[in-house]
């Protein structure tokens, strides 16, 4: 596995900050940290690409086709992670916002690697929610984790804003059959860094 390791340090975010409207909650991951513990210590990564799926009218929403067994976690309180698979192959982690019964999540989309040598420190990028899974080998057993207990997968704030000119909205990817809420510019993204610092990164 890939990434810098450390000891457990700071607080995860706690379940207030995901008890929020979705794209509120969406916009404010942005640059939070994303900690995955492994046997081998602590990954840690930076959150720079996301999507919000906001509630039973959202013909994006899983939960817009009504309560299933897949579905129920988004139905429950906020900041558990809700994880699927997709094609059969990929998995993709999701965050569930708003309060219970109601059903909205943000999926993490991408994440940003900090590597640092003697000489520089480079920025890694992962993009794409299956990338994301398979690089913090991420599936169906990790659904329904509390994030907010600091314990196997949590969130950090180490004090990170954006302001609206430095986030990119764009259209959610690979669901044109939600029709107009297929337009919806509810993905929310941190440009990626300068070519020359960016690393491609291998997850065989």
């Amino acid at each position: 596995m890939n990434g810098p390791m450390t000891e457990k340090s700071l607080v995860p975010l706690p379940r207030a900050f995901f008890d929020r409207p979705t794209l509120k909650v969406a916009k404010e991951l942005l640059g939070k940290y994303l900690i995955r513990e492994t046997s081998s210590g602590l990954l840690q990564t930076r959150i720079v690409d996301v999507e919000a799926y906001v509630g039973p009218e959202d013909k994006a929403c899983h939960a817009s086709k009504g309560r299933t067994k897949r579905t129920e976690i988004m139905f429950g309180p906020p900041g558990f992670t809700y994880v699927y698979l997709i094609y059969g192959m990929y998995y993709c982690l999701n965050l569930v916002t708003e309060r219970e019964e109601y059903p909205a999540a943000i999926l993490i989309r991408g994440l940003e690697v900090h590597q640092e040598t003697d000489a520089d420190v480079s920025a890694t990028r992962i993009d794409g929610p299956g990338r994301v899974c398979r690089f913090l080998n991420i599936d169906r057993t990790d659904n329904g984790i509390d994030a907010t207990l600091g314990t196997t997968l949590w969130l950090e704030d180490r004090g990170q804003t954006y302001s609206k000119k430095h986030i990119q909205t764009f259209p959610r990817i690979g669901v044109d059959y939600a029709g107009e809420w297929a337009k919806k510019l509810w993905r929310f993204c941190l440009p990626a860094p300068p070519a020359s610092r960016k690393r491609k990164i291998s997850l065989r």
